[in-house]
């Protein structure tokens, strides 16, 4: 764990199993209604981890957990259900109204939305920003800007190599 700023942590992975480790570590911890905003280059690991996000809140090995590009928004069952959306092909000022993301999002949810910068939207305002750099063929910077102390203080926990939540 290394912070970026007083509130911006950064961990390296050095391939998607790592990536994806990082993000279900995530997923077993966080509170219902938290909403988290995503960015990076195609390519860069985004989808990959929503996948250990998703296998952290508990949605099952055998429900493939797929990019939303053409689909724009997927759901997902777990300990709380993930709402998975990709914004690639939409933007403008009310795109997450559009396609219905705020009618799924609630205290039993958790949501990931890739491509968070093309939002645009008053209103949004994830809790914690997760930016994916490519430094290397599989090896990834995965940026946390955490809102609030109890996700920074979460984030922190998790980076540190803190208990799961059981």
């Amino acid at each position: 764990m290394e912070p970026i700023d007083s509130q911006m942590y950064k961990a390296i992975t050095q391939d998607p199993a790592q990536t994806m480790h990082l993000a279900f570590r995530l997923g077993e911890r966080l509170p219902g209604g938290s909403i988290m905003g995503l960015y990076g280059v195609l390519g860069s690991g985004k989808t990959c981890f929503v996948r250990g996000l998703a296998r952290g809140l508990g949605v099952p090995e055998d429900v493939p957990v797929v990019s939303p590009t053409y689909t724009l928004m997927n759901e997902y069952p777990g300990r709380l259900r993930l709402v998975h959306a990709d914004l690639y092909r939409l933007s403008g000022p009310y795109a997450l109204e559009e396609i219905g993301f705020w009618d799924l999002v609630g205290p039993d949810s958790v949501a990931a939305v890739e491509w968070a910068d093309l939002a645009g939207e008053p209103g949004f305002s994830p809790d914690l920003l997760v930016a994916i750099s490519v430094t290397g063929e599989t090896r990834r910077q995965v940026s946390l800007l955490p809102s609030g102390q109890a996700m920074r203080d979460l984030v922190e926990d998790i980076l540190s190599g803190g208990p799961p939540r059981l």
